[in-house]
């Protein structure tokens, strides 16, 4: 997510050439996430109370669309990048399919067996890297697209969005801590940062397995969002880049309040796990989703763009509008799931429309006047 394991993976091997020849096969990649992205947003908007055409038959979608269809296209593109085999884009490439299967109306199923494949991909070209370049940071990715794979072939399986959450968290938070891991390296080593960060995989894998509508469940991944938490706080770069201006210090707000919400989720995890609590389950996915993950989407765009679609961008710092929305729309979100107030939480999801659409657009505005 953050482009950092492409910095010491592999890189492409077929030349300027071979590289520049992919880039619109990766855009037609990046705007299938892109759609996977709107639809399973307007399937979430028909869940929190919009009357919107259409929106039922995407409303069960919501989920797989978002953690699947945009998150692990990007990130299995972003994976193969840095490998530069042409066999690792048939992660993203599956990834994709899998969307638009599901989009199609055809069973849920095959959706999920495009996205099983994909995971399986993305695992073996993961597994790959660690083979040659044996670290921490890379064993901790590979835990992240093996978590992926579980999750995928149990929804396969047939068990509901919600038993396989816990497993496609996992690939997420692990993504993002196996990048930030690589990164901390930068820095001088403190005592216990190993144990403390093995001690939060372990509990967040452990928890998975359990479901995170179990309470046992629910409570070690608590411990373990905490405890990574923690660790982030005490160990990333971003307590050093904070001091810096510009983009670096853009990114490192991003990181920081993406933080934030991360230890937020396992407070709400260990004080109103999903089984007790109404609107526990939701206050949690988009603490995680929204707050962590797509906090560090906008921290890394910056970067993963120009590295994936050859765009160039640059850095403005009206950027932050739409980061102060994005955040808004959590804490919105949170705070009526916690008071059961049903017009909060419709109105987060539009917010939440907004924030992207405003980065986005901020984005394309930095390139055009790039061209320009």
């Amino acid at each position: 997510m953050s482009g950092a394991s492409a910095s010491s993976a592999p890189r492409e091997t077929a030349g300027v050439t071979g590289a520049a020849g992919r880039i619109p096969f990766r855009i037609v990649l990046l705007g299938l996430g892109a759609l996977a992205m709107l639809t399973g947003l307007y399937g979430g908007l028909w869940r929190s109370g919009w009357a919107l055409p259409h929106g039922g038959s995407v409303a069960d979608l919501h989920g797989p669309l978002l953690v699947c269809g945009l998150f692990g296209t990007v990130i299995s593109l972003e994976r193969a990048v840095a490998l530069g085999r042409d066999a690792a884009y048939a992660a993203p490439a599956l990834a994709a399919l899998g969307s638009l299967c599901l989009l199609a109306g055809l069973p849920p199923a095959v959706g999920a067996l495009a996205y099983v494949l994909a995971a399986a991909v993305l695992s073996a070209a993961t597994l790959f890297i660690t083979t040659r370049q044996p670290a921490l940071f890379m064993a901790t990715l590979s835990l992240g697209a093996l978590s992926w794979l579980v999750g995928n072939l149990l929804w396969l399986g047939g068990h509901s969005v919600p038993d396989v959450t816990g497993w496609w968290l996992a690939f997420l938070i692990l993504t993002i801590a196996g990048e930030r891991l690589e990164l901390s390296r930068l820095t001088a080593p403190k005592s216990g940062s190993v144990v403390l960060f093995g001690a939060a995989v372990v509990l967040l894998l452990a928890g998975a397995a359990y479901g995170i509508l179990d309470r046992g469940g629910a409570a070690m991944i608590g411990l373990a969002l905490v405890a990574m938490t923690a660790w982030l706080v005490r160990h990333d770069v971003v307590r050093i880049t904070l001091r810096r201006s510009g983009q670096t210090r853009f990114m490192a707000v991003c990181m920081a309040a993406g933080y934030a919400w991360l230890g937020i989720a396992g407070v709400l995890l260990l004080a109103a796990p999903p089984a007790t609590a109404t609107f526990g389950y939701d206050a949690v996915l988009h603490a995680v989703l929204v707050g962590f993950v797509l906090s560090m989407v906008f921290g890394h765009a910056l970067i993963i763009l120009p590295a994936v679609a050859r765009v160039r961008l640059a850095y403005r710092p009206l950027l932050y509008a739409p980061l102060a929305v994005l955040h808004a729309s959590v804490l919105l979100r949170i705070a009526s799931d916690l008071l059961a107030w049903s017009d909060g939480r419709a109105w987060s999801g539009p917010l939440t429309v907004v924030a992207l659409v405003g980065f986005v657009a901020t984005l394309a505005r930095t390139a055009a006047a790039k061209r320009a």
